[in-house]
């Protein structure tokens, strides 16, 4: 099958389940297309011959979830997602969104681990250690994708949206970069194409502290400063000239070339895109834009989310054919949900408390930020590229478990927290 008609197949599904979605079943479209897709993956599972089954598994596995995710999609959704993110507003929020993008990562990702090898071990589910906080750093950062998805649906107060939102945006920078560091530490790595698996290899024959910490700083930091170049390169070429379909291309350029050649450079990506989305939505949007341009820039990269995450979704749902469960890997997947729960509840529980020492907070905002912070597409993409072998299956089943119930549960009752939070006096 070629590129061009696995493309038209997975297009012809998300059109179909979205409309689907909205005539019958009315939920949020991206709840709603991973629900019926997931119906459609089980429907396959008990109902479909074994030759169609197949037909299905090949077809995705001819697509390469983790490639088109981390290589493909996320450039493109993140930048769109930080292109209309207020720096103002961010900027009000940023010592706690710092936080719980970086520290809160890293806590959260040594607790899942360690909680996960107990249990694994409990279940006779032996893996190493290492293992185990790779699955806590792949599934600790919340996905940006999921969150903005949602909250677009909900309804939040402002100051507690900026710092939601920016949260997700960077965490996902730093979770791939943690992800990174501790697959190279292990040295065993699958996949191809994706930001996360090359950058491992970097560290691949090393056990040295000092070069994790090195490949961390070059990724994270290298990532924000090379974001800032693209930005302001944009930036320069938008204000030299008034033609918004070269403006729009310029644009798309900045994501798509700059995402590359982060890549090329071995930094961070996705913090590249998102600094670079940052500055180009705000300094570019103001004193960089006509209006005309403006409104067909945001236009198109609206267009481009809501399809990318549409589609994105289907995948999601659909990806269930090729994950393996048995009697016990459906008990490890079913207490993985509380354990990240648990760790997320700490990872900010804990900073926005010692925060709240000397600013204001308002009530619910850990509980919706626990409850809010949903895990999506990069999760799944981050574990299918681990090498295959008991422990990816096993990685793998887990992931799919919390990305899956925290799409379609907590996704579907967030707004009922968001709700409590007061509104601004």
């Amino acid at each position: 099958m070629t590129s061009f008609e696995i493309f038209a197949i997975i297009i012809s599904m998300t059109a179909l389940f979205g409309w689907i979605n909205e005539r019958f079943i009315k939920l949020p479209t991206a709840i709603g297309l991973m629900l019926v897709s997931l119906l459609m993956s089980l429907g396959l599972i008990f109902f479909a011959t074994d030759a169609m089954q197949v037909w299905v598994k090949n077809l995705l596995i001819g697509l390469d979830f983790n490639d088109l995710v981390m290589n493909g999609m996320l450039s493109v959704l993140l930048f769109a997602g930080a292109l209309h993110v207020n720096l103002n507003d961010l900027s009000k929020q940023g010592w706690p969104i710092f936080v719980l993008a970086s520290v809160g990562v890293i806590t959260s990702t040594f607790i899942v681990g360690t909680l996960t090898y107990y249990m694994l071990n409990f279940f006779d589910l032996h893996i190493s250690y290492t293992y185990a906080l790779v699955f806590g750093a792949l599934i600790s950062p919340t996905d940006p994708i999921a969150v903005l998805s949602i909250l677009k649906s909900i309804g939040v107060r402002k100051d507690v949206e900026t710092l939601i939102t920016g949260e997700s945006l960077f965490n996902d920078g730093v979770g791939v970069v943690v992800f990174s560091v501790i697959v190279g530490l292990l040295g065993t790595s699958g996949g191809h194409g994706s930001e996360a698996v090359d950058a491992a290899h970097a560290v691949e024959s090393s056990n040295n502290v000092m070069n994790a910490l090195t490949l961390f700083g070059q990724e994270a930091i290298g990532g924000i400063i090379f974001g800032l170049i693209l930005g302001y390169i944009g930036y320069y070429m938008l204000k030299s000239i008034n033609s918004y379909p070269v403006e729009v291309m310029v644009s798309l350029a900045i994501v798509v070339g700059g995402y590359a050649l982060a890549h090329a450079l071995h930094t961070s990506g996705p913090l590249a895109m998102v600094v670079a989305g940052l500055l180009l939505g705000n300094q570019g949007r103001r004193f960089a834009m006509s209006d005309t341009t403006r409104e067909h820039l945001d236009k198109f990269w609206e267009m481009m989310d809501e399809i990318l995450n549409a589609v994105l979704f289907v995948l999601i749902g659909m990806e269930l054919l090729i994950v393996v469960y048995d009697q016990q890997r459906i008990i490890a997947a079913l207490l993985a949900i509380p354990i990240v729960l648990l760790a997320r509840f700490i990872a900010v529980g804990l900073p926005i408390s010692i925060f709240r020492l000397g600013r204001s907070f308002p009530k619910y905002t850990v509980r919706l930020l626990v409850w809010g912070g949903l895990r999506g597409g990069i999760s799944v993409a981050l574990a299918l590229s681990l090498t295959q072998g008991t422990e990816r299956d096993i990685i793998l089943a887990m992931t799919y478990a919390v990305v899956v119930f925290a799409i379609l549960i907590q996704g579907m009752t967030v707004g009922q927290i968001a709700k409590r939070v007061p509104p601004i006096d």
